[in-house]
């Protein structure tokens, strides 16, 4: 039995929602393990709802099943999407049946209005908490759009073809056989990455805020909602909305809440947010800042905003090792989620750089998968607590190396090693590695600002007790600032002290 007590007990609430019959179209070889899986999976799945009838059918591929209803473009899946994709089957039976995607109308009409024939398909791990939001995405994208056509695959069931199309991360999207995209990405990102960025024009009528949030992480959300509820102008732009909780898995500290994915709590914010008449102009970048009369933010795309108050809420970003190989490497070998990207390496050699808890975590989750893990730290001692050394010590395919710099990362379509050298000596070694995993810690989004407010020596930005800068009626929260730790909880609090901080000076002025 594939779909356990649980996993039935999972999906049964969702077979209520479907609201037209629905057929499961499955082409695999009963000769074959993996085609035996698709069969029994289907099977039980059939048997949850009335509404779900089954039938056998010559697919665009084998080992794979689709989900369709007359008249209505269906998703194909090519694997199981249990794990994180579990969340994209239970979305695609209730769409594909008729119930409308939760989006809103300005998208659902920018997809409809595609006219050329695309066809995606998607390459996914099911340990991958990033892949099921571009699962979803393009399957809500062919649902509603006949010409699109979208495929799930689960790489751990078609492991040679992973290898023959060099996929080394996931997800990774394909569009009519070409490579289209890699990594995480919102249904509005691939979009834009589909038809175009929006015009500029549309923010040419916005009139002044109260307050402008410049950034859409825990802090900006915080920020965002306590100006709102002040009853006065707030406008929130952010790169990404959701901030750096998408990039993490599990969250066990946020006091109140037990335990979230990163996602689910990005989405939270999001939904959070979208209860108060706040302007929420996301994927929109922020390049410069001055202040005139009002505190003016300009975007990449040449649109100018205006504001009688700005809270600075960025964030941080992975730290880049920032030598030879690393950028030329990125998805062909260097990654930066064990979760993510790690069964893409099984039974293979990797490295990961950084001793601290992010890097020791992360070695001990590759050991479980990988044949050997080892971990480079540049200090003489690793800096992760005690407790992940003591269970780092237990395994027997782990080796620490301290105090040494790594130099270079080599290959030639992919990873295929790394050179480092003992602080100290000029001697360089070479490690012969399929996979370098870079858990080095963060860096402050705050390029833009060099020149405008006072930033730290690691470039933070600089806040008094109230959040305000150094620049009259700028404020900052969360992990771009100077605070001593960088936790969700701390910038939800910055977030809204900032806030509070903002409302106070434009009381005053």
């Amino acid at each position: 039995m594939i779909l356990d007590e649980t996993l039935r007990a999972q999906l049964m609430p969702y077979m209520d929602l479907l609201e037209n019959p629905i057929i499961l179209k499955v082409d695999a070889d009963l000769e074959s393990e993996n085609g035996k899986k698709i069969v029994e999976f289907t099977d039980e799945l059939a048997s949850l709802s009335e509404m779900i009838s089954k039938e056998t059918a010559k697919l665009n591929r084998k080992t794979a099943f689709s989900i369709e209803r007359e008249g209505v473009s269906g998703v194909l899946f090519s694997g199981l999407p249990l794990g994180h994709e579990l969340n994209s089957l239970v979305l695609a039976l209730v769409q594909v049946s008729g119930r409308p995607p939760r989006i809103e109308q300005e998208l659902v009409e920018r997809i409809q209005a595609i006219q050329n024939p695309l066809h995606f398909e998607t390459y996914v791990s099911l340990t991958c908490h990033n892949c099921p939001d571009v699962v979803q995405a393009l399957n809500t994208m062919s649902i509603l759009n006949p010409n699109i056509s979208h495929t799930m695959i689960e790489g751990g069931m078609f492991q040679e073809e992973v290898e023959a199309k060099g996929i080394m991360a996931v997800p990774t999207v394909f569009k009519n056989g070409e490579e289209f995209h890699n990594g995480r990405a919102s249904l509005e990102e691939l979009l834009e990455k589909i038809t175009g960025p929006e015009s500029s024009e549309a923010f040419f009528d916005k009139d002044p805020y109260d307050v402008l949030v410049v950034g859409g992480g825990p802090a900006g959300a915080s920020a965002a909602i306590y100006a709102a509820r002040k009853g006065i102008r707030t406008g929130l732009i952010a790169e990404r909305f959701g901030g750096q909780p998408l990039e993490t898995l599990g969250i066990e500290n946020l006091i109140g809440t037990p335990y979230v994915e990163g996602v689910q709590l990005g989405r939270q914010l999001e939904e959070h947010v979208k209860k108060y008449p706040v302007d929420l102009m996301n994927l929109q970048k922020a390049v410069k800042l001055e202040k005139k009369d009002l505190i003016e933010v300009s975007l990449e795309n040449g649109a100018l905003l205006k504001s009688k108050s700005v809270i600075i809420s960025t964030g941080a970003r992975w730290r880049d090792l920032g030598i030879p190989g690393e950028q030329e490497f990125k998805t062909k070998g260097v990654a930066y989620c064990p979760h993510c990207d790690g069964p893409l390496f099984a039974g293979k050699d990797v490295a990961v750089i950084g001793g601290g808890n992010s890097g020791i975590e992360a070695a001990i989750d590759l050991a479980g998968l990988v044949r050997h893990v080892t971990v480079l730290e540049f200090l003489p001692e690793l800096k992760a607590d005690k407790i992940l050394q003591e269970k780092l010590a237990t395994l027997n395919n782990v080796t620490v190396l301290t105090n040494v710099e790594t130099k270079e990362i080599l290959g030639d379509d992919k990873v295929r090693g790394l050179n480092y050298q003992v602080r100290g000596s000029k001697e360089t070694v070479h490690l012969e590695l399929a996979g370098v995993f870079v858990l080095i810690g963060l860096v402050p989004n705050t390029q833009w600002l060099e020149g405008t407010i006072d930033l730290s020596a690691r470039g933070e930005i600089l806040t008094d007790k109230v959040g305000a800068t150094n620049l009259p009626g700028v404020f900052a929260a969360g992990d771009c600032t100077d605070s001593v730790y960088k936790q969700i909880i701390i910038s939800m609090g910055t977030g809204a002290t900032a806030s509070l901080g903002a409302f106070d000076y434009l009381i005053r002025n």
